[in-house]
């Protein structure tokens, strides 16, 4: 079955087509796409995962065309990165 991997930096993103097995968990799809070496600094110990923005566990089974997305963590919190705009235009 045909699947995608991706994920996203602010400088540099990547989608990895692969074909899997039909039994295909998130894990074992993120393993075989190699992803992990082209982006060392994932951690599947931290970081989520997700297929097509659900965030989901790693021993998710994939079914034909999902999206294993993993996320980063926030750089700033949104509440905050909205007091720091409200805060500029009140200026």
């Amino acid at each position: 079955m045909n699947i995608e991997v991706a994920y996203a930096r602010s400088d540099k993103q990547l989608i990895i087509p692969l074909q899997v097995t039909e039994s295909c968990t998130v894990e074992q799809a993120i393993e075989l796409s190699g992803i992990i070496g082209q982006f060392p600094e994932i951690d599947l110990a931290v970081n989520k995962v997700g297929i097509f923005s659900q965030v989901c566990l790693l021993s998710a089974r994939l079914q034909e065309n999902d999206r294993v997305e993993i996320y980063r963590s926030l750089v700033i919190d949104p509440m905050e990165a909205r007091r720091q705009r409200a805060a500029k235009q009140s200026r």
